[in-house]
């Protein structure tokens, strides 16, 4: 014998809903209209000077940031969130997060693909990614003024050692991100 699953009908569900949203939903909103119009208004103005960033890499030790729009100070030591010139598997616009290891007029070089910044090792590049892909190494020499070197502690980070990173443009610096957790 078989069982014959019979589902409501339209005008039924939309009954349902109808009744539930007059007896439940609109006395909600009449009690807690200022808690509503509060937690949206707070959204909108957080949204406006801060977003959040989240790391899903194993490329820095934080995996959230909270990114302070428009503060586009570029700081050695600080963190900077920027969009991604594209390429390697991102599509350009993407939202990453990097430490600042070097800016303008600091030194970069490169010995047996061992990179140095002002003398500090920074890294070694990987002659291939972890798909096999070959990596090229980044740029060395002087930085020059409007770009900083880019810098996460893993191996595995695709920052300022490789040439699809290279020097990245303040002009795409979009804020300041501070570590969460």
């Amino acid at each position: 014998m078989m069982r014959v699953i019979t589902l409501p009908s339209f005008d039924s569900l939309r009954n349902r809903w109808s009744i539930y949203w007059d007896t439940v939903m609109v006395p909600h909103f009449r009690r807690w209209w200022a808690i509503w119009i509060s937690i949206l208004a707070g959204i909108v103005i957080f949204n406006a000077y801060f977003t959040l960033a989240i790391n899903v890499s194993e490329s820095l030790p934080d995996h959230v940031y909270l990114v302070v729009k428009d503060d586009k100070a570029v700081v050695r030591g600080g963190y900077v969130a920027f969009r991604w010139a594209g390429g390697g598997g991102y599509p350009a616009g993407l939202g990453f997060v990097k430490q600042v290891r070097g800016v303008p007029g600091d030194l970069v070089q490169e010995f047996d693909r061992n990179f140095y910044v002002n003398g500090d090792f920074v890294g070694t590049a990987k002659p291939k990614s972890r798909k096999g892909m070959p990596l090229q190494i980044g740029p060395t020499g002087t930085i020059p003024e409007g770009y900083f070197y880019a810098y996460a502690s893993h191996k595995d980070s695709l920052d300022s050692r490789y040439a699809i990173t290279g020097w990245v443009s303040m002009q795409n610096v979009t804020g300041r991100a501070i570590p969460i957790f």
